[in-house]
C-alpha cells in the first residue's frame, strides 16, 4: 500500500463518526448496512452520515452498492488488510507474522 492511500485512510478514519461507522460495517461483514440504517444507530442525521460516508469511499475503506432506493455500504477488508499490513509489516522486528491474522468477513473465516 501506498503511504498516500495510508494517508488518506488514516484520515478518514480520524473522526469519531467516521470510525464508529466503519467499525459498524466490519462486524457486518460483506451484506453492509444500509446508510440510513447507520444514521440511525449513530444517531446523526442523514446527510452528515452520507458525508462521513463518502469519506470512508473515498479513502477507499468502504463500497457501496445499491439496492432498490437504498444504498448499502460495507468495509473493503482487502483494503483493511492493507492499511493493516503497512503499519505493522516491520513488527516482530522484522520477521514476518503468522498469515492467519490477516481479518476476512465473519462468513469468509468460518468457511475457511
Amino acid at each position: 500500500m501506498r503511504a498516500d492511500r495510508v494517508i488518506r485512510a488514516l484520515s478518514a478514519l480520524a473522526q469519531d463518526h467516521r470510525l464508529t461507522a466503519f467499525r459498524l460495517l466490519v462486524q457486518a461483514g460483506e451484506e453492509g448496512i444500509a446508510a440510513g440504517v447507520l444514521a440511525e444507530m449513530l444517531d446523526i442525521a442523514p446527510s452528515s452520515m452520507s458525508f462521513h460516508l463518502a469519506q470512508l469511499a473515498n479513502a477507499g475503506l468502504v463500497m457501496q452498492r445499491r439496492e432498490s432506493r437504498s444504498i448499502i455500504y460495507s468495509a473493503d477488508y482487502a483494503a483493511m488488510n492493507g492499511l493493516m499490513g503497512y503499519l505493522t509489516e516491520n513488527c516482530c522486528g522484522g520477521l514476518p507474522c503468522c498469515d492467519d491474522a490477516a481479518c476476512l468477513p465473519a462468513a469468509q473465516r468460518r468457511s475457511a
